[in-house]
């Protein structure tokens, strides 16, 4: 395994895709981006990934409060088949349950005005830190 290693998350919505990134060590992550999914989705996220190329990717799994699968983890794991199987960089999952409502009670707590956006791309950091804390990369 090499000396460092970059990971990037996504948490994937109907309409925005929010993005953090870690770099190991020292094993800390945080919101990178959100990318809307429009017209110029897919090569926005080309560049990012081009730009930061990473070692992997972790994708939020969504699931119901009973933690049984969902349309949404089907849209998921569709958009992963379709936009991340190319990049020959593995793909690990990581359950995502309440880190939009973790992500928007974190910023509302800061007491500074935040977005849409802002509360994806800190979802997608929750969802990177659970899969750091669960796991020895």
């Amino acid at each position: 395994m090499p000396d460092s290693q970059k990971i990037l998350a996504f948490d994937v919505g109907e309409k925005r895709i929010g993005v953090a990134i870690a770099h190991i060590p020292p094993r800390v992550s945080a919101p990178l981006t959100t990318l809307l999914r429009n017209a110029t989705f897919e090569q926005n996220l080309k560049q990012l990934i081009a730009d930061h190329l990473p070692d992997m990717f972790v994708v939020g799994r969504p699931r119901n409060q009973s933690g049984d699968v969902t349309q949404q983890t089907a849209t998921v794991e569709a958009w992963v088949e379709s936009d991340l199987s190319g990049w020959d960089v593995p793909v690990y999952w990581q359950d995502e349950s309440l880190t939009s409502v973790s992500a928007e009670a974190h910023l509302k707590a800061t007491k500074k005005n935040y977005t849409k956006s802002d509360i994806d791309a800190y979802a997608a950091a929750i969802i990177l830190t659970d899969f750091l804390e669960a796991n020895t990369v």
